[in-house]
């Protein structure tokens, strides 16, 4: 049985003449990783700062995990982690003291959060002050923060931009950690990947509405009837690229050549003979089923159509 731990009917937030938020409607179920998806501008930011508290909306509800967040502040406040998308401390301030601040409000020891700022990277940090970060740095401790409190619901507003590569995994696998111990994330990101590996729904945002909701692979698979095969061989004995049965030919790069398949069975059967009765032999074979980036990409571009 779904248990949400976030509702929102009708959301809609304005600015002068500018609709950010047009009528969203979301539901997050208690325990999924919920991404929102839009490119800059979309009203993504804007919602989750409704969400949190934050912003008051023009019209519509919200619940998140059981609280109004102009009515229940307080309440929220006890079970909501927030790393904001823009965010800063006192240059003065050191990293030991933010943590002991965060938890103490929170009433958690900093004892039991040593190994999440172990896997953070953020312990050889504790002496130092805010204003001497890197950016990078300021951001692995604006994501470490909402973290050690163990939230029910954690808002992460494109948490991973600005890390490098080894703490944007650890990011990862903590984000999958606080899933295990029963955790509502909710995700704003731009990084697709991001998206796929994390998420077990997302919701793309244009324009301040919610134009596509659905798992990453339903969403990524939607709108598109055909799959990418992609083959180099040792001779090339497939140029020049022909149309085959079920099969476009669309070119060839770095020794590839590829095909838009509706049958993928009847293309690599067609495919594989050719190469063998021409005395070829395979090097790499690819079926690629459609990105989210390229469903993502079609569905900007035709709702920005006129």
């Amino acid at each position: 049985m779904t248990d949400p731990v976030i509702e929102v009917q009708g959301l809609t937030k304005r600015y002068g003449t500018l609709v950010a938020v047009d009528g969203i409607d979301l539901e997050v179920i208690r325990g999924e990783v919920f991404g929102l998806l839009g490119p800059n501008g979309a009203g993504k930011t804007t919602v989750l700062e409704c969400l949190e508290g934050i912003r008051r909306a023009d019209a519509g509800q919200i619940r998140v995990a059981g609280c109004d967040p102009q009515a229940d502040t307080k309440t929220l406040r006890s079970k909501l982690g927030v790393q904001l998308q823009v965010s800063s401390l006192p240059d003065h301030m050191r990293v030991r003291e933010a943590v002991s601040l965060v938890c103490a409000w929170h009433g958690v020891s900093v004892r039991s959060g040593l190994r999440l700022i172990q896997s953070l990277g953020v312990e050889s940090l504790m002496n130092r002050m805010y204003g001497r970060l890197s950016t990078g740095q300021q951001r692995r401790l604006h994501v470490l923060l909402p973290l050690l409190v163990d939230p029910e619901v954690l808002v992460l507003d494109e948490p991973t931009a600005g890390l490098d590569v080894q703490s944007r995994l650890e990011l990862h696998l903590q984000i999958r950690a606080a899933q295990s111990r029963g955790v509502t994330v909710l995700l704003a990101t731009h990084d697709m990947a991001e998206a796929e590996l994390l998420c077990d729904r997302i919701a793309i945002i244009l324009h301040g509405k919610v134009v596509l909701c659905g798992n990453p692979s339903d969403v990524a698979l939607a709108g598109s009837q055909t799959t990418k095969v992609r083959i180099r061989t040792a001779n090339d004995s497939l140029l020049p690229g022909l149309d085959l049965p079920g099969a476009v030919f669309t070119g060839a790069s770095y020794g590839y050549l590829e095909w838009q398949s509706t049958d993928v069975a009847d293309t690599l059967i067609e495919l594989l003979n050719h190469v063998k009765g021409a005395r070829d032999t395979v090097e790499d074979l690819r079926v690629e089923r459609s990105s989210l980036e390229e469903r993502f990409l079609q569905v900007v571009e035709g709702v920005s159509k006129p």
